[in-house]
């Protein structure tokens, strides 16, 4: 199976085995697959219960929202930030991600929390 199609198919067979594949699942894969980017700080929501009906989230893919904060995002305009994130997520989409809502930021452009 192809390197995109891996990711999608160990979740399909987790499933049908009823391994959980929850949103913190998700969220420490995410985290791995993100660590090439040497995130500062690396928020993620797990949005789905909103989204229960969805044609996306009946199919069994989730919604999550991130915040990730890197120096490798100096010098590059938004799009290209959303890219290479997405580079290191591919194959997980669309499962187990159907959504992902993507703040990627500087350290400069986070604000620290009071």
């Amino acid at each position: 199976m192809s390197a995109p199609g891996r990711a999608q198919g160990e979740y399909r067979s987790a499933q049908r085995e009823g391994i959980p594949v929850s949103g913190p699942c998700v969220a420490a894969l995410l985290r791995a697959r993100l660590a090439p980017l040497a995130p500062a700080v690396l928020e993620i929501r797990d949005d789905s219960a909103a989204h229960i009906g969805h044609a996306g989230a009946a199919g069994g893919g989730g919604h999550f929202s991130m915040v990730i904060v890197s120096n490798l995002f100096r010098d590059m305009p938004r799009l290209q930030r959303h890219q290479r994130v997405l580079r290191e997520l591919a194959d997980l989409v669309p499962l187990p991600i159907h959504a992902l809502s993507i703040k990627a930021l500087t350290p400069e452009e986070f604000p620290p929390q009071p």
